[in-house]
């Protein structure tokens, strides 16, 4: 596993790399084609343009999702594991291969925890149960967006909610091994404030200053959150103007919300609209939102489904606590779209997002036992 791990990690896919995305999908699929026959190539949807902060080629179309079937039998459960072949390493930067530690205990190279190591758990537990003859209902869903919110393959995650019962997602265990089985929802905004330029020294006064309103939009904005009662909002790149003696008649930003539930989401969204103004106002304020990905809170399914993960852990030897988080991953969209989901299956690590990113390596053989018995179990067998 640690030297198939170590080919997975060298091909990049970070940033929207297509060719590494390109290859790393074929030879998941190639692995995939072993253990069934029928392997579907879901085309991408469009992207709103406004998220994204430099513009994109227009030429490049939206990356697709793959999804492997397997079908045993009517009466068995439909399982869907879920996982992502992008991370957001660099492509080109110096942060692109497993480095294993002098002691062997642990491995660090870009998606190693994030998560190429929680693709190799599963295909080793299919893999696994595939030999030992066990007849099970899968599906393995593998998109290329995750890291940049999932709007290409958004709906394709939903479309298969909708034809499962039960969710495993392969994001890495949060601290200690924990399982999450709660997760705040997120959002993206963007803000643009469009004024009236002017020369500074021959005609100042009647000039509408974009960057002064938007800097007072992002202070207000400053005291919104309250993370004690699941209320966050956070304001990221910034632009405006372009020399230093003309007032600048244009300026935006972008932002992240998170939210613990339907309440907090409706809050935000309406504080972030009202800051719109009339077409025709001066300065005037466009506000554009999206959430993305819904509050995942800890329904009746997901405690069930968590607590079979527990047990098939405790009778691996291995223990299996719960937390909640406020990051958020596919998991949310999924069981939005009703399909109970528990989502950090993948292996023990740190370091996530940084080039510090690493694997604890005893977790690849431990989280891939934990996932192949978990999935016979939920089968019945």
């Amino acid at each position: 596993m640690l030297r198939a791990l170590a080919a997975h990690v060298a091909i990049p896919t970070g940033k929207g790399f297509e060719p590494g995305l390109n290859q790393y999908r074929e030879m998941l699929v190639e692995r995939l084609s072993h253990l069934t026959s029928q392997i579907d190539r879901i085309p991408g949807a469009p992207r709103p343009q406004w998220i994204d902060i430099a513009p994109r080629p227009e030429s490049a179309p939206p990356p697709i999702t793959i999804v492997a079937r397997h079908r045993a039998g009517d009466s068995l459960p439909r399982l869907l594991l879920a996982g992502h072949l992008d991370t957001v390493h660099e492509p080109d930067g110096p942060f692109n291969s497993l480095t294993i530690s002098p002691d062997g205990k642990t491995a660090a190279g870009p998606g190693a925890a994030d998560m190429k190591g929680g693709i190799l758990v599963a295909l080793h537990a299919l893999e696994s149960l595939h030999r030992c003859g066990a007849a099970l209902n899968w599906s393995f869903l593998l998109n290329s967006d995750e890291e940049t919110g999932s709007f290409h393959s958004d709906p394709a995650l939903v479309a298969e909610a909708r034809r499962h019962d039960l969710g495993l997602a392969l994001e890495p265990a949060l601290p200690g091994g924990a399982l999450a089985v709660e997760r705040m929802g997120s959002g993206q905004f963007r803000i643009d404030v469009f004024g009236r330029s002017a020369h500074v020294g021959r005609d100042f006064a009647s000039g509408v200053s974009a960057v002064t309103c938007l800097a007072k939009i992002i202070a207000a904005i400053g005291t919104w959150p309250r993370p004690e009662e699941g209320v966050i909002i956070n304001v990221g790149p910034l632009k405006g103007g372009s020399v230093t003696n003309a007032v600048p008649d244009h300026a935006a930003c972008w932002g992240n919300v998170r939210f613990a539930d339907e309440r907090a989401a409706a809050e935000l969204e309406a504080r972030l609209l009202a800051l719109a103004t009339e077409a025709d106002a001066m300065p005037r304020v466009l506000v554009q939102h999206r959430w993305n990905r819904p509050a995942k809170p800890l329904t009746p399914g997901t405690q069930r489904l968590a607590d079979a993960a527990r047990r098939a852990a405790e009778s691996l030897g291995q223990t299996l606590p719960f937390t909640k988080t406020g990051g958020v991953c596919d998991g949310n969209i999924l069981q939005h779209a009703g399909l109970p989901t528990i989502d950090t299956l993948g292996v023990r690590g740190g370091g996530l997002h940084t080039t510090d990113e690493w694997i604890e390596v005893a977790s690849l053989v431990e989280r891939g036992q934990l996932l192949a018995v978990l999935m016979l179990q939920l089968s019945g067998l």
